[in-house]
């Protein structure tokens, strides 16, 4: 392989050292028509591969945008099929990194077909094995069904540009009032891409991404030997109920938190994180955001929202497939109440609901703070699931805020009774003890000594097996 090319230069950086093998080197275009002259196209714009990431075996292909701006046509796409099928008879990962200018017009129906074939072993690859992409340049039209549809997504911050239609094709827009494909764009609105960063950055980041996961569906979580202290004790934890982002980083291995999809619905946290050497999937609410230097930057109501809930969602449903165990951190006092939201808070959180439901890997919840009506049940509650529940001692269990209870079962009363069944309340219907007491909660423990005790609910979960009704898949 010529490391000449861009395309080639990528794969030599993202793969350990002297382990990349290419396939189909010498595959050009057959295409002759409108002056074609498939000579002039080698590895018709698409470099293949296998090779290693810290010894984890990994299928690549990389676009050339050197070769016919990287289009795809039939022989482009067939390279690329063929590496789906062998890391699906092998049990690998697949990394795209895209750059392309899409569909190759010269080869009309053979290139739809083409794109076709591909989609079509990226569904049969999902759930199967891990798929990453990575935008590093232009990803438009259909060639935008490639990232989406596989698990992961990075996008290089200036050059990459992903749409489905131009942002100067829409209606009143143009690139100037908003780049609807920009890196930005993507990863803040629409929720397609999980990291965005220069090209360096997000090379090391791939590494650092397979590093928590499985081969396939068949190895179950990754396992590492632990050099952290597994009874480590941390003060500190108590002070990040609000940004629980931090909160799993102080958790983890070696503080070594790989959080996913950071820019959009900032409410929910989801990312890897290991456990005992274990790769545990992490779910938390989040509302606030702390700064470098550890004061507040933003602020955010306790609450879940659409983006949110399908973040989460996906995330879970992830997991899952790959016999990842899930962590919850919950700290959630309702739903979003705003008129965009409402157009879809309710589907959205009937997913996360299901997801959680569904999901027959182990499963622990950890309340932090607020726990409030059918937000907290649907945050991977008891009572949809969770093999154990873990709450700090004063996090709040229950319908409501003691305040707003008293003031509806008792309106009308002064505000020196209100008060005094608001406190009534509070210990009666919202106490850990409270929910302890009546076995919603497993364990009452200091918030400092909660990384050795989700590593012990996990670890006499570690051979956890749970039949479910026949059914082909669900429908939610």
């Amino acid at each position: 392989m010529s490391i000449t090319s861009k395309a080639s230069q990528r794969i030599q950086s993202l793969l350990d050292a002297n382990s990349f093998v290419e396939i189909g080197g010498m595959i050009t275009a057959r295409a002759t028509d409108f002056n074609m002259n498939p000579s002039e196209t080698p590895s018709d714009g698409c470099v293949t591969g296998y090779g290693v990431i810290e010894g984890k075996a990994v299928y690549v292909y990389s676009q050339d945008a050197s070769v016919m701006n990287g289009t795809v046509g039939e022989m482009h796409a067939k390279k690329i099929a063929n590496l789906y099928d062998l890391a699906m008879k092998t049990g690998a990962p697949v990394i795209g990194l895209i750059d392309s200018a899409g569909l190759r017009l010269q080869e009309s129906t053979d290139a739809l077909n083409a794109f076709g074939t591909i989609y079509a072993k990226q569904a049969m690859a999902s759930g199967v094995i891990p798929q990453i992409t990575a935008v590093m340049g232009n990803c438009g039209g259909g060639l935008a069904l490639f990232p989406t549809l596989t698990d992961f997504t990075f996008m290089e911050a200036n050059n990459g540009k992903l749409f489905v239609n131009a942002p100067n094709a829409l209606d009143g827009n143009t690139v100037e009032k908003c780049d609807t494909a920009s890196a930005a764009f993507q990863s803040e609105e629409s929720g397609i891409v999980d990291v965005v960063a220069d090209e360096a950055t997000i090379l090391a980041e791939i590494r650092r991404l397979v590093s928590f996961l499985p081969c396939n569906n068949g190895e179950g979580s990754d396992i590492v030997d632990c050099t952290d202290d597994l009874n480590r004790v941390n003060p500190e934890i108590a002070g990040c109920k609000g940004d629980t982002a931090v909160a799993l980083a102080i958790m983890a291995d070696n503080n070594n938190f790989f959080e996913l999809k950071a820019n959009y619905g900032k409410d929910m946290v989801v990312g890897f994180l290991k456990l005992d050497g274990v790769t545990v999937g992490a779910v938390a609410n989040r509302s606030e955001i702390l700064g470098a230097d550890g004061t507040v930057a933003e602020k955010m109501d306790a609450v879940l929202s659409k983006q949110g809930c399908e973040k989460a969602a996906d995330f879970v449903n992830f997991c899952d497939a790959y016999d990842i165990p899930v962590l919850t951190l919950t700290n959630v006092k309702g739903y979003k109440a705003t008129m965009c939201s409402e157009k879809g808070i309710a589907k959205a959180a009937a997913k996360l609901t299901y997801a959680f439901a569904n999901a027959t890997v182990p499963k622990v919840n950890v309340i932090v703070d607020k726990a409030f009506g059918t937000a907290a049940i649907a945050m991977n509650s008891k009572a949809v699931g969770a093999d154990i529940t873990i709450c700090w001692p004063d996090a709040q269990i229950g319908t409501m805020d003691s305040k707003l209870a008293a003031k509806i079962m008792y309106d009308g009363e002064s505000a020196e009774v209100l008060k005094e069944k608001a406190a009534e309340y509070e210990a009666l219907q919202l106490s850990a003890t409270s929910a302890a007491r009546r076995g919603y909660v497993d364990q009452i423990i200091d918030a400092a000594n909660t990384r050795k005790y989700v590593i012990g609910a996990f670890e006499m979960l570690f051979t956890k097996s749970e039949d479910r009704p026949f059914k082909k898949h669900g429908t939610v």
